[in-house]
């Protein structure tokens, strides 16, 4: 799995999607609009709704909860993370990443633009809040 790199400041969500999915952040991009979902909305990364319909739209099959980070051992194989996670007046908002263990190898897969490098072994510096297990 590779990471796909978000083209707009705020389209961590469409980006971590386009990764599970093994699209373009372009096409997921045009596929998140058709359904009335654009990086500029703060609920793509506050709430969970936006994310879970444009993975549905993709083929994607996910928990429905999100369950409290306890370790990076006790994570299934594939799961999108909520890391960086804050409250800006009284309510939620993090950045989504995705974790995959494939070959024995885990890690963390960033769409963030500015870093050296978007696959992520620095598990000491992520900071987790909770995931949402990839079921397929």
């Amino acid at each position: 799995m590779e990471p796909v790199i978000q083209e707009e400041i705020s389209g961590c969500g469409i980006a971590a999607s386009a990764t599970l999915a093994g699209i373009s952040y372009a096409e997921a991009k045009r596929r998140a609009n058709a359904l009335g979902i654009y990086a500029a909305d703060p609920t793509l990364w506050s709430e969970t709704a936006h994310v879970r319909k444009l993975l549905r739209e993709l083929g994607i099959s996910v928990s429905p909860k999100e369950t409290p980070f306890e370790s990076w051992g006790r994570l299934p194989d594939k799961a999108l993370m909520a890391i960086k996670w804050r409250l800006e007046q009284g309510k939620p908002f993090w950045h989504w990443v995705v974790f995959v263990r494939e070959g024995g190898e885990a890690v963390a897969l960033d769409s963030k633009k500015a870093l050296k490098s978007n696959v992520r072994r620095d598990f000491g510096r992520i900071k987790p809040k909770w995931y949402i297990e990839v079921t397929n």
